[in-house]
Protein backbone atom coordinates (compact mmCIF):
# COMPACT_ATOMS: atom_id res chain seq x y z
CA UNK A 1 0.00 0.00 0.00
CA UNK A 2 3.10 2.18 0.83
CA UNK A 3 6.16 3.17 -1.60
CA UNK A 4 8.07 5.38 0.94
CA UNK A 5 5.75 7.46 2.87
CA UNK A 6 3.49 8.25 -0.28
CA UNK A 7 0.57 5.85 -0.55
CA UNK A 8 0.02 4.15 -3.69
CA UNK A 9 -2.82 5.98 -5.42
CA UNK A 10 -4.00 3.29 -7.12
CA UNK A 11 -3.75 0.00 -4.16
CA UNK A 12 -5.38 2.84 -2.59
CA UNK A 13 -8.66 2.83 -5.10
CA UNK A 14 -8.37 -0.97 -5.25
CA UNK A 15 -8.40 -1.50 -1.22
CA UNK A 16 -11.63 0.91 -0.92
CA UNK A 17 -13.26 -1.45 -4.34
CA UNK A 18 -12.88 -4.26 -2.73
CA UNK A 19 -14.08 -3.34 0.61
CA UNK A 20 -16.90 -1.74 -1.50
CA UNK A 21 -17.90 -4.75 -3.66
CA UNK A 22 -17.56 -7.45 -0.91
CA UNK A 23 -19.96 -5.93 1.41
CA UNK A 24 -22.79 -6.42 -1.31
CA UNK A 25 -21.86 -10.34 -1.78
CA UNK A 26 -22.73 -13.48 0.24
CA UNK A 27 -21.90 -16.51 -1.20
CA UNK A 28 -20.70 -19.80 -0.37
CA UNK A 29 -17.86 -19.59 -2.99
CA UNK A 30 -16.79 -16.32 -2.67
CA UNK A 31 -14.11 -15.34 0.03
CA UNK A 32 -15.72 -13.37 2.87
CA UNK A 33 -14.56 -10.51 4.11
CA UNK A 34 -14.61 -10.01 7.96
CA UNK A 35 -13.92 -6.40 8.05
CA UNK A 36 -10.60 -4.11 7.93
CA UNK A 37 -7.83 -2.80 10.24
CA UNK A 38 -7.42 0.80 10.15
CA UNK A 39 -4.97 1.53 12.83
CA UNK A 40 -1.94 0.79 11.43
CA UNK A 41 -0.38 3.06 9.14
CA UNK A 42 -0.96 0.49 6.19
CA UNK A 43 -4.73 -0.32 6.42
CA UNK A 44 -5.12 -4.21 6.06
CA UNK A 45 -8.16 -6.12 4.77
CA UNK A 46 -9.50 -8.97 7.32
CA UNK A 47 -10.72 -12.24 5.38
CA UNK A 48 -12.41 -15.94 6.68
CA UNK A 49 -9.01 -18.09 6.75
CA UNK A 50 -8.47 -20.36 3.75
CA UNK A 51 -5.96 -22.55 4.67
CA UNK A 52 -5.47 -24.90 1.23
CA UNK A 53 -3.70 -22.26 -0.88
CA UNK A 54 -4.63 -21.38 -4.59
CA UNK A 55 -6.24 -23.72 -7.13
CA UNK A 56 -3.21 -22.80 -9.06
CA UNK A 57 -0.75 -24.49 -6.87
CA UNK A 58 -2.83 -27.11 -6.48
CA UNK A 59 -2.88 -27.91 -10.13
CA UNK A 60 0.92 -26.82 -11.14
CA UNK A 61 2.02 -28.63 -7.72
CA UNK A 62 0.30 -31.75 -7.52
CA UNK A 63 1.54 -34.20 -5.35
CA UNK A 64 0.35 -37.95 -4.84
CA UNK A 65 -0.78 -37.58 -1.00
CA UNK A 66 -3.69 -35.04 -2.43
CA UNK A 67 -4.49 -36.56 -6.31
CA UNK A 68 -6.48 -33.89 -7.92
CA UNK A 69 -9.41 -36.09 -9.42
CA UNK A 70 -11.32 -35.78 -11.71
CA UNK A 71 -14.62 -35.50 -9.40
CA UNK A 72 -12.21 -32.61 -7.29
CA UNK A 73 -12.12 -30.75 -10.35
CA UNK A 74 -15.06 -30.91 -12.19
CA UNK A 75 -16.67 -29.61 -8.75
CA UNK A 76 -14.23 -26.99 -8.45
CA UNK A 77 -14.98 -25.91 -12.08
CA UNK A 78 -19.27 -25.60 -10.70
CA UNK A 79 -18.04 -24.15 -7.62
CA UNK A 80 -16.36 -21.42 -9.56
CA UNK A 81 -18.79 -21.25 -11.81
CA UNK A 82 -21.77 -20.75 -9.70
CA UNK A 83 -19.67 -17.93 -7.78
CA UNK A 84 -19.71 -15.78 -11.22
CA UNK A 85 -23.18 -16.74 -11.86
CA UNK A 86 -24.16 -15.83 -8.78
CA UNK A 87 -22.00 -12.15 -8.97
CA UNK A 88 -23.24 -11.96 -12.61
CA UNK A 89 -27.28 -12.70 -12.25
CA UNK A 90 -27.86 -12.73 -8.48
CA UNK A 91 -26.16 -9.94 -6.56
CA UNK A 92 -27.90 -6.72 -5.63
CA UNK A 93 -26.40 -5.68 -8.53
CA UNK A 94 -24.27 -7.54 -11.60
CA UNK A 95 -20.62 -7.82 -10.54
CA UNK A 96 -18.13 -8.15 -12.90
CA UNK A 97 -15.30 -9.83 -11.32
CA UNK A 98 -12.26 -8.85 -14.44
CA UNK A 99 -9.64 -10.62 -13.15
CA UNK A 100 -10.46 -14.74 -12.91
CA UNK A 101 -7.51 -16.78 -13.18
CA UNK A 102 -6.43 -20.04 -10.79
CA UNK A 103 -4.17 -18.06 -8.34
CA UNK A 104 -7.38 -15.84 -7.98
CA UNK A 105 -9.59 -19.05 -6.83
CA UNK A 106 -8.38 -20.29 -2.91
CA UNK A 107 -9.16 -23.66 -1.53
CA UNK A 108 -10.92 -23.96 1.98
CA UNK A 109 -10.20 -26.62 4.74
CA UNK A 110 -12.51 -29.01 2.29
CA UNK A 111 -11.17 -27.80 -0.98
CA UNK A 112 -13.97 -26.02 -1.84
CA UNK A 113 -13.13 -23.22 -4.32
CA UNK A 114 -13.66 -19.93 -2.99
CA UNK A 115 -13.29 -16.59 -5.54
CA UNK A 116 -11.19 -14.04 -4.50
CA UNK A 117 -9.05 -10.66 -5.24
CA UNK A 118 -11.79 -8.25 -6.06
CA UNK A 119 -9.53 -4.95 -6.39
CA UNK A 120 -10.52 -4.57 -10.27
CA UNK A 121 -13.80 -5.76 -10.13
CA UNK A 122 -17.11 -3.78 -11.14
CA UNK A 123 -20.65 -3.25 -10.19
CA UNK A 124 -23.10 -2.30 -13.15
CA UNK A 125 -26.61 -1.49 -13.56
CA UNK A 126 -28.91 -4.23 -14.32
CA UNK A 127 -28.97 -2.14 -18.15
CA UNK A 128 -25.36 -1.85 -18.76
CA UNK A 129 -24.05 -4.42 -21.37
CA UNK A 130 -20.34 -3.35 -20.80
CA UNK A 131 -17.60 -1.27 -19.36
CA UNK A 132 -15.43 0.75 -21.02
CA UNK A 133 -12.20 0.85 -18.83
CA UNK A 134 -8.40 1.22 -19.57
CA UNK A 135 -7.41 -2.80 -20.29
CA UNK A 136 -6.40 -4.38 -16.96
CA UNK A 137 -5.96 -7.66 -16.54
CA UNK A 138 -4.04 -10.89 -16.68
CA UNK A 139 -1.93 -12.10 -20.04
CA UNK A 140 -3.20 -15.74 -21.13
CA UNK A 141 -6.23 -14.97 -18.76
CA UNK A 142 -7.69 -12.22 -20.77
CA UNK A 143 -10.39 -11.63 -23.56
CA UNK A 144 -8.76 -10.85 -26.64
CA UNK A 145 -12.45 -9.40 -27.48
CA UNK A 146 -11.71 -6.86 -24.39
CA UNK A 147 -7.75 -6.01 -25.35
CA UNK A 148 -9.19 -5.00 -28.89
CA UNK A 149 -12.19 -2.37 -27.86
CA UNK A 150 -11.55 -1.82 -24.18
CA UNK A 151 -15.09 -2.88 -23.58
CA UNK A 152 -15.76 -5.68 -20.59
CA UNK A 153 -18.64 -7.51 -20.75
CA UNK A 154 -20.03 -10.11 -18.61
CA UNK A 155 -18.51 -12.35 -21.25
CA UNK A 156 -14.93 -11.59 -20.77
CA UNK A 157 -15.44 -13.49 -17.51
CA UNK A 158 -16.79 -16.34 -19.25
CA UNK A 159 -13.54 -16.13 -21.29
CA UNK A 160 -11.45 -16.57 -18.28
CA UNK A 161 -13.60 -19.24 -16.63
CA UNK A 162 -12.92 -20.86 -20.07
CA UNK A 163 -8.85 -20.82 -19.72
CA UNK A 164 -9.29 -22.16 -15.53
CA UNK A 165 -11.36 -24.84 -17.33
CA UNK A 166 -8.86 -25.84 -19.55
CA UNK A 167 -6.15 -25.32 -16.92
CA UNK A 168 -7.72 -28.07 -14.62
CA UNK A 169 -8.49 -30.31 -17.84
CA UNK A 170 -4.82 -30.26 -19.08
CA UNK A 171 -3.18 -29.49 -16.11
CA UNK A 172 -0.82 -26.71 -18.30
CA UNK A 173 -0.33 -23.03 -17.38
CA UNK A 174 -1.69 -20.76 -19.36
CA UNK A 175 1.64 -19.28 -21.03
CA UNK A 176 4.65 -21.33 -21.23
CA UNK A 177 7.81 -19.43 -21.93
CA UNK A 178 9.41 -22.90 -21.83
CA UNK A 179 7.33 -24.11 -25.18
CA UNK A 180 7.81 -23.14 -28.84
CA UNK A 181 5.80 -20.28 -30.03
CA UNK A 182 2.61 -22.63 -31.43
CA UNK A 183 2.53 -23.95 -27.72
CA UNK A 184 3.65 -20.74 -25.62
CA UNK A 185 -0.57 -20.07 -25.43
CA UNK A 186 -2.10 -22.37 -23.74
CA UNK A 187 -5.60 -21.27 -25.40
CA UNK A 188 -4.33 -22.07 -28.80
CA UNK A 189 -2.46 -24.94 -28.08
CA UNK A 190 -6.28 -26.49 -27.03
CA UNK A 191 -8.48 -25.19 -29.43
CA UNK A 192 -5.98 -26.28 -32.13
CA UNK A 193 -6.19 -30.08 -30.29
CA UNK A 194 -9.95 -30.13 -31.00
CA UNK A 195 -9.45 -29.08 -34.66
CA UNK A 196 -7.17 -31.65 -35.19
CA UNK A 197 -9.11 -34.45 -32.91
CA UNK A 198 -6.54 -34.81 -30.79
CA UNK A 199 -7.65 -33.57 -26.94
CA UNK A 200 -6.49 -37.07 -25.55
CA UNK A 201 -3.02 -36.33 -26.30
CA UNK A 202 -2.76 -33.15 -23.85
CA UNK A 203 -4.90 -33.80 -20.81
CA UNK A 204 -2.88 -33.82 -17.04
CA UNK A 205 -2.46 -38.45 -17.39
CA UNK A 206 -4.46 -37.94 -14.36
CA UNK A 207 -7.69 -36.84 -16.35
CA UNK A 208 -6.95 -39.22 -18.93
CA UNK A 209 -6.88 -42.04 -16.32
CA UNK A 210 -9.76 -40.85 -13.92
CA UNK A 211 -12.42 -39.06 -15.60
CA UNK A 212 -15.44 -40.76 -17.60
CA UNK A 213 -14.57 -40.08 -21.20
CA UNK A 214 -17.66 -39.08 -22.48
CA UNK A 215 -17.67 -36.41 -19.63
CA UNK A 216 -13.85 -34.74 -20.76
CA UNK A 217 -15.68 -34.70 -24.22
CA UNK A 218 -18.33 -32.49 -23.17
CA UNK A 219 -16.42 -30.71 -20.58
CA UNK A 220 -13.70 -30.07 -23.17
CA UNK A 221 -16.55 -28.77 -25.87
CA UNK A 222 -18.06 -26.13 -23.48
CA UNK A 223 -14.63 -24.24 -22.89
CA UNK A 224 -13.97 -24.49 -26.53
CA UNK A 225 -17.39 -22.49 -26.51
CA UNK A 226 -15.69 -20.44 -23.58
CA UNK A 227 -13.02 -19.45 -25.46
CA UNK A 228 -15.22 -18.51 -28.89
CA UNK A 229 -13.34 -15.43 -29.86
CA UNK A 230 -16.93 -13.53 -30.69
CA UNK A 231 -17.90 -12.81 -27.08
CA UNK A 232 -21.90 -12.92 -28.20
CA UNK A 233 -21.41 -16.32 -28.95
CA UNK A 234 -19.97 -17.41 -25.66
CA UNK A 235 -22.39 -19.08 -23.16
CA UNK A 236 -23.45 -16.67 -20.09
CA UNK A 237 -22.43 -18.12 -16.76
CA UNK A 238 -25.84 -19.26 -15.74
CA UNK A 239 -25.99 -21.82 -18.98
CA UNK A 240 -22.07 -22.67 -17.73
CA UNK A 241 -23.08 -23.31 -14.27
CA UNK A 242 -26.22 -25.71 -15.47
CA UNK A 243 -24.24 -27.64 -18.07
CA UNK A 244 -21.87 -28.54 -15.73
CA UNK A 245 -24.08 -29.39 -12.98
CA UNK A 246 -25.93 -31.55 -15.55
CA UNK A 247 -22.71 -33.18 -16.53
CA UNK A 248 -22.10 -33.86 -12.73
CA UNK A 249 -25.37 -35.01 -12.40
CA UNK A 250 -26.29 -37.52 -15.58
CA UNK A 251 -23.40 -37.32 -17.25
CA UNK A 252 -25.23 -35.22 -20.36
CA UNK A 253 -24.01 -34.54 -23.36
CA UNK A 254 -24.43 -31.03 -24.44
CA UNK A 255 -24.47 -30.69 -28.26
CA UNK A 256 -22.00 -27.75 -29.38
CA UNK A 257 -24.11 -26.71 -32.69
CA UNK A 258 -22.72 -23.40 -34.36
CA UNK A 259 -26.42 -23.16 -36.37
CA UNK A 260 -28.44 -22.85 -33.35
CA UNK A 261 -26.22 -23.28 -30.14
CA UNK A 262 -28.28 -20.94 -28.48
CA UNK A 263 -31.67 -22.65 -28.28
CA UNK A 264 -30.36 -26.09 -28.24
CA UNK A 265 -28.68 -24.89 -24.69
CA UNK A 266 -31.65 -22.99 -23.67
CA UNK A 267 -34.10 -26.20 -24.72
CA UNK A 268 -31.42 -28.58 -22.34
CA UNK A 269 -31.32 -25.59 -19.39
CA UNK A 270 -35.16 -25.81 -19.74
CA UNK A 271 -35.25 -29.48 -19.45
CA UNK A 272 -32.99 -29.37 -16.77
CA UNK A 273 -35.21 -26.77 -14.76
CA UNK A 274 -38.42 -28.86 -15.51
CA UNK A 275 -37.59 -32.07 -14.99
CA UNK A 276 -34.02 -32.27 -12.93
CA UNK A 277 -34.43 -36.03 -12.89
CA UNK A 278 -34.24 -37.11 -16.39
CA UNK A 279 -31.74 -38.53 -18.46
CA UNK A 280 -30.80 -36.91 -21.25
CA UNK A 281 -28.58 -38.57 -24.25
CA UNK A 282 -27.35 -36.24 -27.00
CA UNK A 283 -24.42 -36.49 -29.52
CA UNK A 284 -21.29 -34.47 -29.47
CA UNK A 285 -20.97 -32.80 -32.68
CA UNK A 286 -17.67 -30.00 -33.28
CA UNK A 287 -17.38 -28.43 -36.22
CA UNK A 288 -18.72 -30.79 -39.01
CA UNK A 289 -17.54 -34.02 -37.22
CA UNK A 290 -19.68 -36.15 -35.16
CA UNK A 291 -17.98 -37.88 -32.44
CA UNK A 292 -19.67 -40.95 -30.87
CA UNK A 293 -18.96 -40.60 -26.83
CA UNK A 294 -17.39 -44.03 -26.41
CA UNK A 295 -14.17 -43.50 -28.63
CA UNK A 296 -11.45 -40.96 -28.28
CA UNK A 297 -11.04 -37.93 -30.64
Amino acid sequence: MVEGKKFDEKKVEQFINEVIILSQINHRNVVKLLGCCLEAEVPLLVYEFIPNGTLYDLIHNQNEELPLTWEMRLRIAIEIANALFYLHSAASAPIYHRDIKSSNILLDGKYRAKVSDFGTSRSVAFEQTHLTTRVQGTFGYMDPEYFRSSQFTEKSDVYSFGVVLIELLTGQKPISAEQSEPVRSLVSYFLDSMQENSLFNILDPMVVKDGPEQEIIVVALLAKRCLNLNGKKRPTMKQVALELELIKASGVNVIEDHGDEESEIDDIIHSWETNPSCSLSRTVTTNSETFPLNSSF
